[in-house]
């Protein structure tokens, strides 16, 4: 009970305030009341010398009924309430001194209302939209803090530094996936990418990496980790067909890692990875390529393990198909393993850095798909395992390489 009361306090003190950070955005005047008060004084000195200089014959004075409106889109409610009321004030007035019948004088006067109305209604009404979607954004912080893991991670076998860009940054949680786990027969790593877009597909991503987070440190095999994951991804699906949701697979690379200079991995239907050592970049082949998770039913040959090098000193880059597929204006796929020739001398956060700017530079900034991409390196020797050395396992992860601590989101 306690450390639920604990837990709780925790989320509410991590969420609230960026929630009323959110809210106060949204709300916040984006003019200085001088500046808009002294530039609406400014236009209505200019349209009442010109309605005075056209006469009866042209009346200018009652277009200012357009001012609220345009005010709403960048101004506050407060803001937009004093603009319409000045301009009612105006126009009114305005109307009462070029006289008229009583039915010109009362249209005239409705109209103005009305209009100002409008403007303040579409002011609140945006404000009240921009809230919702802030607090939309701060739910979907708080569910990405609980899905994918802060980057860097430093365990007892390798420091881990990642790359993650969902295709909507809004939504901050897109389909791809990743996790590290220290367990007592090595590091596991999984990478993968969720069939599909949408909460739905995040559900089945949730799904496969809370069964890697246990079964990680509870299977003595990989293979053994690879069927738990598949056993929760058709369980997931089981469940999405009786709620009549899509069912999905997952493309997965699942690695494990230990103190020799190779590392073992299964590869569910997943991009294979790159190697990056001695100033040079190459793919690693993968000569065991099964079925996606969710999908064995389909093959009659079980998931094995192969293994792959992974010397000391060498960066392991593995990554989603929104790398490899992002495309250019002209649809030109992206030269990966070209463009990571030119960095295989850098460090983890300096590839990543690079790769991040080189795709926003290509595609023009365009994304068709989430982007996620993990570095991996061996662990300095004499590291503790976060597991056992308990808080501050990232900032000495950035340490490890003398690099910044953080991630690229």
């Amino acid at each position: 009970m306690t450390i639920g009361l604990q837990r709780s306090a925790a989320v509410r003190s991590a969420v609230l305030p960026v929630t009323d950070a959110g809210e106060a955005e949204a709300s916040a005047a984006r003019v200085r009341n001088a500046a808009l008060f002294g530039g609406l004084a400014l236009l209505t000195a200019v349209i009442v010398v010109l309605d005075v200089m056209t006469g009866n014959d042209l009346r200018i004075v009652p277009l200012l009924v357009v001012v609220p409106a345009f005010v709403s889109v960048f101004g506050t409610i407060r803001q937009t309430v004093g603009v319409a009321t000045w301009i009612m004030a105006v126009v009114v007035t305005s109307r009462l001194v070029s006289g008229g019948s009583f039915w010109d004088l009362a249209s005239g006067v409705v109209f103005t209302v009305l209009a100002c109305g409008l403007g303040v209604g579409s002011c609140v009404l945006r404000i009240r939209h921009a809230t919702e979607i802030a607090r939309l954004r701060t739910a979907a912080v708080a569910l990405q803090r609980q899905i994918l893991r802060p980057l860097p991670v430093l365990t007892g076998h390798v420091v881990v530094h990642g790359l993650y860009a969902p295709i909507e940054e809004d939504r901050l949680v897109g389909g791809d996936i990743y996790e590290v786990v220290e367990s007592p027969y090595g590091t596991r790593v999984i990478i993968g990418d969720v069939q599909g877009k949408g909460i739905a597909a995040i559900g089945a991503g949730f799904a496969a990496l809370g069964a890697f987070r246990e079964a990680a440190n509870r299977e003595p095999t990989l293979t053994g980790v690879v069927d738990a994951l598949e056993d929760a991804v058709v369980r997931h699906n089981t469940f999405s067909a009786q709620t009549g949701e899509t069912e999905r697979f997952v493309t997965a690379l699942i690695l494990g890692i230990d103190d020799g200079d190779r590392v073992q991995a299964v590869n569910c239907g997943h991009l294979p990875p790159r190697l990056l050592h001695d100033g040079a970049a190459a793919p690693v082949p993968l000569r065991q390529t099964s079925v996606p998770l969710g999908m064995a039913e389909l093959s009659s040959e079980p998931r094995a393990a192969e293994q792959l090098d992974f010397p000391s000193g060498a960066t392991l880059l593995v990554f989603t198909d929104g790398v490899t597929e992002a495309r250019n204006a002209a649809g030109t796929f992206y030269p990966l393993d070209t463009r990571l020739g030119r960095w295989a001398g850098s460090g983890s956060r300096e590839v990543l850095d690079a790769l991040h700017a080189d795709l926003d530079a290509f595609t023009g900034g365009v994304r068709r798909d989430d982007i996620a991409v993990l570095a991996l390196r061996r662990a300095p020797a004499g590291s503790r395992s976060p597991v056992l050395a308990g808080k501050g396992a990232s900032p000495r992860a950035a340490k490890a390489f003398g690099e910044p601590h953080g991630n690229t989101i």
